[in-house]
């Protein structure tokens, strides 16, 4: 994509003008050192398997701390503190009922729920079903350490529905033993109450965190209440070995307002559909699982991982499809129960090559997941909202088993190859126990060859720059096989995966010159697939897919954090995107058309955000942030907009510290403007009920009180 392209995407030329502007600063002949300016942290990836410095790492990855995702937040959300990743689109839809909406450079826009398309891990676990639809709802911001935002290319060696990946981790017990505890309260009926115990005693480390969180919503029909428990247990064995037990519990009561027509957002933003009100519609949601990890250095060259984890997850979701619109549905109840688990074997090796070194990572990772789901009718007679007759009962089973290689060879000063290759399996089975209406079974596979190769060469000891290439598959989840484009009874095994190639070219930059210092980094990528999956029917709430022909993802991805002064750092990020069809398609009834080059639903062409961070006092922080995000399709043909909008937030925190207690106070204020806008949107929901509005002006404080012992 030319630069004059993407700017005119962009339409965003003052944020863009200042970001390039610090970019080209940094080109510049490097000055003296600043010693009165803070010095940049090093920072160091995981996501790529093999460990290896921020500014070193042959791929676009964000890291962001987790003890500053805490600052001045209610730490119940990802949305409050990923704005600053680049190429991610992470949208809060205000329905704790449907988690949140999240696509970066495009992948996993057309979810209507949960998160798909994208790879989320939680302390290794992944929280991505083999099928690839997953959630964020168990991620404790209150104990993270981290969160890496990978992108591009070299996420294709996570596997299946690999457009991206998020990583989080776990902090770990480090240190005297400390206990906290927080609250928390907002507009809305927000409350968030939080403990925590960390530190480490007779060789154990350990973090221990459990939190409750109840609103009222920002529109009636929104309620809800989230109680989490995060554990982490570290122990060395011995000298060579490391041991980690981590435990996750998450259990959720929420209502769900469904979306709003945009006329009637117009109106009045806090409209609910009255059939979401009628029916009373809702989601609960438990989930248990733990990890063990053992790691072990078998040599100075060698060592040894393995992952094993277990888990369960129960949910009964109530719709809002009316009595009289049933028929031919499997109901308007879903109850599911899954019980899950899997392993990750990996040896790593690393030797001397030539004049360089080599590093080579082999594995082995397995996925299972059995799945009971249930179907009913919601009513018995004329009571509404109710478990009543059964009409759908199946037992489906989702297992991967990839095997991967990976190696990074420093072939000669300034160089480093890198390669990898995964061969991903996924099967799905599905076996009916409800045969009033015949047998529904079947089986079905899908396998792909999954090879990712860069080239990275540092300029200079602050410069480094990369190409990748890689190839990626998306199968459909069994959401999306669960009707058949035809109507007809049983699951749509003929959908077939979405088949991606990535490219990918990168810059990376640290810098300390005329008063500045800092980092960015600039990356543009293109990606087009084959096959991709879309809407084939939409039919009273019954969705079904099919494989369209070819879509395009391009654009480009600029951030950068920056002390302008020793009190006062930038963070900025901007994309521009351009996801459109190469092809165009037809609905399963071959009447409705959707034209090449119209864009893909869910995604906006452009998204930036700029932080500013003051330090006026030892004790004291304040932060101003401000987002843009560009007007989204909401649905295949384009004929439906969320307008784009801007908004800012402000807030300040203030530590202080007495002998061995330490306490910490904050206060925010979110859309500063009271602004009216749509948070998110349900791509090509059927009756066209496709916005969810986002809240007005919003306010919440909190504080937190700790000792350490």
């Amino acid at each position: 994509m030319h630069f004059s392209r993407l700017c005119h995407l962009a339409g965003w030329p003052v944020a863009a003008a200042g970001l390039l502007l610090t970019a080209q600063s940094a080109t510049a002949q490097q000055a003296a050192a600043q010693p009165e300016l803070p010095q940049l942290s090093e920072v160091t990836v995981r996501s790529t398997l093999q460990e290896s410095a921020l500014e070193q790492t042959p791929a676009s990855v964000t890291v962001l701390d987790g003890e500053r995702m805490r600052e001045r937040n209610l730490q119940v959300n990802l949305s409050e503190s990923l704005s600053a990743a680049p190429g991610l689109q992470l949208q809060n839809r205000q329905n704790y009922a449907q988690d949140l909406q999240l696509s970066i450079r495009g992948f996993g826009a057309r979810s209507t729920f949960g998160v798909r398309g994208i790879q989320i891990y939680v302390d290794g676990i992944p929280s991505t079903m083999p099928d690839g639809q997953g959630q964020t709802n168990n991620i404790d911001i209150a104990s993270l350490e981290r969160v890496e935002v990978l992108r591009g290319p070299y996420s294709a060696l996570y596997g299946n529905a690999s457009g991206g990946v998020i990583n989080a981790y776990t902090e770990r017990g480090e240190g005297a033993p400390s206990v906290q505890s927080s609250f928390a309260l907002g507009s809305d009926g927000q409350k968030r109450l939080g403990l925590k115990a960390k530190g480490e005693a007779n060789g154990i480390g350990y973090v221990l965190s459990a939190s409750r969180f109840l609103t009222d919503g920002y529109r009636a029909q929104s309620a809800a209440d989230k109680n989490l428990f995060n554990a982490r247990i570290d122990v060395k064995p011995d000298e060579y070995s490391q041991l980690t037990l981590v435990a996750n519990h998450v259990d959720i009561d929420a209502k769900d307002p469904g979306g709003i027509e945009p006329e009637k957002w117009v109106l009045n933003p806090k409209e609910v559909s009255g059939n979401a009100i009628k029916m009373n519609s809702r989601k609960s949601v438990k989930q248990t699982q733990t990890g063990l990890t053992y790691e072990r250095q078998l040599d100075g060259s060698n060592a040894l991982r393995l992952m094993a984890y277990a888990g369960q997850r129960e949910m009964m979701q109530f719709q809002s499809i009316l009595p009289n619109f049933q028929a031919g549905l499997k109901g308007g109840v879903i109850g599911l129960k899954r019980d899950y688990g899997g392993i990750d074997a990996r040896w790593s090796g690393k030797y001397e090559l030539g004049s360089g070194s080599l590093v080579l990572i082999a594995g082995l990772a397995a996925n299972t997941v059995r799945e009971d789901r249930q179907g009913y009718k919601n009513f018995v007679g004329n009571q509404l909202g109710v478990v009543g007759e059964l009409v759908r009962d199946e037992r489906n089973t989702l297992t991967s088993i990839d095997p991967y290689l990976q190696a990074s060879w420093a072939f000669a000063p300034r160089w480093k190859l890198d390669a990898g290759l995964r061969w991903s399996n996924v099967q799905f089975q599905s076996r009916d126990h409800f045969l009033a209406d015949k047998n529904d079974s079947g089986n079905a596979g899908f396998h792909k060859l999954l090879p990712v190769v860069s080239l990275q060469h540092e300029l200079n000891q602050d410069i480094n720059v990369y190409a990748s290439l890689g190839r990626g598959m998306e199968t459909p989840t069994f959401n999306e096989i669960s009707y058949r484009p035809d109507l007809a009874g049983g699951l749509n095994f003929g959908l077939k995966p979405a088949v991606s190639t990535s490219a990918e070219l990168g810059i990376k930059q640290g810098f300390n010159v005329a008063g500045l210092r800092g980092d960015w980094s600039a990356a543009l990528f293109q990606t087009s697939t084959d096959d991709e999956i879309v809407v084939a029917s939409n039919d009273n709430g019954r969705t079904s897919y099919q494989n369209a022909g070819k879509t395009r993802r391009r654009g480009m991805e600029l951030s950068t954090s920056t002390w302008l002064m020793p009190q006062l750092r930038l963070n900025g990020a901007l994309t521009l995107l351009d996801a459109s069809l190469r092809s165009g398609y037809c609905d399963s009834k071959g009447q409705d058309c959707t034209p090449a080059g119209k864009r893909i639903a869910g995604t906006a062409r452009h998204l930036g955000y700029l932080g500013l961070e003051w330090l006026p006092a030892t004790d004291w922080r304040v932060g101003l942030d401000w987002r843009h995000v560009g007007r989204i399709a909401a649905d295949d043909k384009n004929q439906v907009y969320a307008p784009s909008y801007n908004v800012a937030s402000l807030s300040v925190g203030y530590t202080k510290r007495l002998g061995a207690w330490k306490l910490s106070a904050f206060a925010r204020v979110d859309n500063l403007a009271d602004k009216n806008y749509v948070g998110s949107v349900i791509v090509n929901e059927g009756n066209g009920r496709y916005y969810e509005p986002a809240p007005g002006r919003q306010w919440m404080a909190g504080t937190s009180l700790s000792y350490q012992f």
